[in-house]
């Protein structure tokens, strides 16, 4: 049988990321997928020799506008760790709330445009349109939409004033009915479930031995969430990682839309478990001779940040190990003997961020 090869990427009407994958097709069956990344790349790690440890906060944030306040997060306890530095409890847990409204809007983004590739037109601007509260949360809480940059070293820079607090518990009540009265649409219509289920299947086995991260990773039925170390304010609250044990398209899906109600829940118990205290400890110094790492669970999975300091204010080394990345050797796995018409179904399945895997 003749094989065709057929470019994917890296524009396609339905992946607004440029990635590229080589597709060898025989009869509308891939066969191979071969990837071609590098297009965005923007060496912003490099940055950390002319940019001091201060300043590589705001450019950590830039590596993902839709994560940026988890990336900062990841880089501040990095730089903490380091410096020896202890974070106030009410740091902590503001770092939480700004953490998971952007893990609710990530993934309310992502649900919008997965319901885009069947055609749900409509369903995909109700998505966005739910994800506009928590965007108004954030630009009255912080003066940004999407970087918010309330991460310093040591603390934050934003606070929360009680009627602030009453306001995004009165909007989240709001954004938690909207987003359950879609549940029906997104996780039991017929169209959804035909174009999903037992489409890009990946056993527990391979998301295991791959590396998968996240919701790829959730949703083949391992266990494993970042959070359940216990890191900055996580270790005050109480939660399960959410687990979906089909390995296909349909359970990534329900286990990122479980996520966006999970997300909701610790923002309360991150509120409800706010105390008193200051919201920056002064930092006096540069970070010393030596290593720290640290390990955060993104909205698309675990990611690594890694610094090396010397005594001055620029780093030796910044490392930067994000999710997507973990997830495309997974993604080539998925892909071998699927339809031609299902591969970008099965590629938005892993919510790749390929500003993210190319910094």
């Amino acid at each position: 049988m003749a094989t065709t090869v057929i470019p994917f990427g890296p524009q396609h009407p339905v992946l607004p990321e440029p990635v590229h994958l080589t597709l060898k097709v025989e009869d509308e069956i891939v066969k191979e997928a071969i990837p071609a990344l590098g297009y965005v790349h923007r060496g912003l790690e490099k940055l950390a020799d002319i940019r001091d440890f201060h300043q590589m906060i705001n450019v950590c944030e830039r590596v993902c506008g839709i994560c940026s306040m988890i990336h900062g997060t990841c880089y501040s306890e990095t730089v903490e760790e380091l410096m020896g530095i202890e974070v106030t409890d009410r740091a902590k847990l503001l770092r939480v709330i700004w953490s998971e409204l952007h893990r609710s809007h990530s993934h309310l983004l992502w649900l919008g445009l997965f319901a885009d590739a069947f055609g749900f037109e409509s369903l995909f601007m109700q998505f966005w349109k739910i994800r506009e509260r928590i965007m108004d949360i954030n630009e009255a809480t912080t003066g940004s939409r999407v970087i918010v940059s309330v991460n310093v070293i040591g603390g934050v820079r934003a606070d929360l004033s009680p009627e602030q607090i009453r306001w995004i518990l009165s909007e989240i009540e709001i954004v938690e009915k909207e987003v359950k009265g879609l549940q029906e649409t997104i996780m039991n219509d017929y169209t959804v479930k035909t174009r999903t289920v037992g489409v890009g299947v990946m056993t527990k086995a391979q998301a295991w031995e791959l590396g998968a991260a996240g919701p790829t990773l959730r949703g083949s039925g391992v266990a494993q969430d970042m959070r359940q170390q216990g890191y900055g304010g996580y270790s005050f609250l109480d939660f399960e990682p959410v687990v979906e044990t089909a390995g296909d398209c349909w359970a990534r899906s329900t286990v990122r839309f479980r996520e966006v109600l999970q997300s909701i829940d610790l923002v309360r118990q991150a509120i409800a478990k706010l105390p008193e205290g200051e919201l920056a400890v002064k930092v006096k110094g540069n970070p010393p001779e030596g290593e720290a790492y640290r390990r955060v669970e993104q909205p698309r999975g675990e990611c690594v940040y890694y610094i090396r300091g010397n005594g001055t204010k620029h780093l030796d080394r910044l490392r930067i190990r994000t999710p997507t990345f973990a997830n495309i050797p997974p993604l080539l796995a998925m892909l071998p003997e699927c339809e031609l018409a299902d591969v970008p179904v099965i590629v938005l399945s892993i919510d790749p961020c390929i500003s993210c895997t190319e910094r």
